[in-house]
């Protein structure tokens, strides 16, 4: 089973590389510079809005209008682990708690706009990331990976194991793209309606090893773990032969053989428990890659009056089904290795959103903005159905001001706030959120009147969650991140 463990942890490890940088658990809401300079643009008008406020783009002027957006985001992901086990660990200093940080860098992510305006009508397209974005490394492994490494160490404790040694790292790629095409009408000068399609397309490709696994015996140095594992098979099997021919010569002369029989069994428990443990003498190496589609309807509704512009928008469920090209190919008891096995196909839907927004012009070149989202996280259906282990969905709230300096330049800022309804047991270094709040500022110079240049910056500050309600004594986690988003776009009108 230990050595089981080793393998559901590397998989369910890969896990932990899911990168949303802004939104809910598996979605992301910063599909344009607006947004990172003001998050709060759900009931704005203008371009953007083919994402996050469709119905309004019909309130543009005719023409073609197409925005191009481009952002770097960095992220670090900290787990602060406390076991027992680590403290035979050959590097960490006699230490019970050690640190695990993975890097996530997104240097490219893309988005486009477009829309075409013609009397009361808005044809609309828009591609984005709105899930995933990015690569992320552990070049230590996690936890989990070390922790099982550390049990084995400590079981091995009766055949002269004293401390470990391991190398441990795992990477993860995700990208999920949106495609939505849609249509808004211009019911009257003050309300308008916009139904739409979006197709989501995930492709990921998750990587786990552990290597360099070295055992240190009472009064000797480190071997490796397969030397190791043969000089303790070898040891155990000659007292096993040694114990059954003692056992038969004193039955033979009528002794009782009572104690060599209770050590003959402990023996052969021993030789059963390490038997699994052979086809890990090379450590793990594995590698699973994903794809899948899906598809949602979009509808959303605008309504303005005097100074005021309200906005809502819907996006349905979006069922996922990812399906594995993986080098796991049997089946497990243990359900996380089942979930990357090859040619399986694993629940990970979008779940459904709802955003509303409203913004106030408060004088000519000032406004106000608001904005509110709730993602229905627990309607969703993700592998295991993990999304049950939540306490609540995800909310988020919203607001931002504008200022046009100038006719030509405008400044924005605003932020945002996220509270997940986690619990401990939906928490785990493999994969996990903790509530935050963010800030972005920038903006937006007219260039002429065809092209309007845009820069911004965003950052999350996230709160620490401290998992302490674990089944294992002594053992617990400390969970927080960093984000951090750059971007530059234009919109051009034609």
């Amino acid at each position: 089973m230990k050595a089981k463990a080793i393998l559901a942890s590397l998989l369910l490890a890969a896990t932990a590389t899911t990168t949303a940088w802004a939104g809910g658990i598996l979605t992301n809401t910063n599909q344009s510079i607006d947004f990172l300079r003001n998050p709060a643009r759900d009931g704005a008008i203008g371009l953007d809005g083919v994402y996050s406020n469709p119905a309004g783009v019909a309130f543009l002027p005719n023409g073609l209008h197409l925005g191009l957006n481009w952002q770097y985001a960095h992220q670090t992901r900290t787990i602060t682990s406390t076991n027992p086990v680590f403290e035979l660990g050959a590097k960490n200093h006699d230490l019970t708690t050690k640190t695990f940080e993975g890097v996530a860098d997104a240097p490219i992510i893309p988005s486009i706009q477009a829309a075409y305006n013609t009397d009361n009508w808005s044809l609309q397209f828009n591609f984005s990331v709105p899930g995933g974005g990015g690569k992320c490394e552990f070049d230590q492994g996690l936890g989990s990976f070390e922790s099982v490494v550390g049990s084995i160490a400590q079981q091995l404790a009766p055949l002269g194991a004293e401390r470990y040694d391991m190398d441990g790292y795992m990477q993860g790629r995700q990208y999920y793209y949106g495609f939505q095409l849609g249509t808004a009408y211009k019911v009257n000068d003050n309300f308008s309606i916009y139904g739409g399609l979006r197709l989501l397309y995930g492709d990921a490709t998750y990587k786990a090893k552990i290597s360099n696994i070295q055992v240190k015996k009472a009064g000797n140095g480190y071997v490796d773990f397969g030397s190791f594992m043969q000089q303790a098979t070898a040891t155990i099997d000659g007292g096993i032969a040694q114990l059954q021919a003692d056992i038969a010569q004193m039955e033979d002369a009528g002794m009782d053989a009572s104690a060599q029989k209770a050590k003959l069994a402990q023996l052969q428990g021993t030789q059963q428990a390490l038997a699994p443990l052979q086809k890990y003498n090379e450590g793990v190496n594995l590698k699973c890659d994903q794809s899948g589609l899906g598809f949602a309807p979009v509808v959303g509704i605008d309504y303005k009056v005097g100074d005021f512009n309200f906005a809502a928008k819907y996006e349905f469920k979006t069922q996922m089904r990812m399906e594995n090209n993986s080098t796991v190919n049997e089946a497990s008891e243990i359900p996380a290795v089942n979930k990357f096995r090859d040619g399986e196909k694993v629940d990970e839907d979008a779940p459904a959103l709802l955003a509303v927004g409203a913004q106030w012009n408060m004088l000519d070149n000032w406004r106000l903005n608001l904005g509110y989202h709730h993602f229905f996280d627990k309607e969703a259906n993700w592998y295991g159905n993990t999304q049950k282990l939540l306490d609540g969905d995800t909310n988020e709230f919203l607001a931002g001001v504008e200022w046009d300096i100038t006719d030509r330049l405008t400044a924005s800022v605003g932020g945002q706030l996220t509270r997940y309804g986690l619990s401990d047991e939906y928490m785990n270094d493999m994969s996990f959120v903790v509530d935050s709040y963010s800030f972005g500022f920038g903006a937006n110079y007219k260039l002429s009147d065809v092209v309007t240049l845009k820069a911004a910056y965003f950052q999350t500050n996230y709160e620490d969650y401290d998992r302490k309600n674990y089944p294992v004594q002594g053992v617990s986690d400390s969970f927080t991140r960093t984000n951090r988003v750059l971007g530059i776009g234009c919109d051009i009108r034609l």
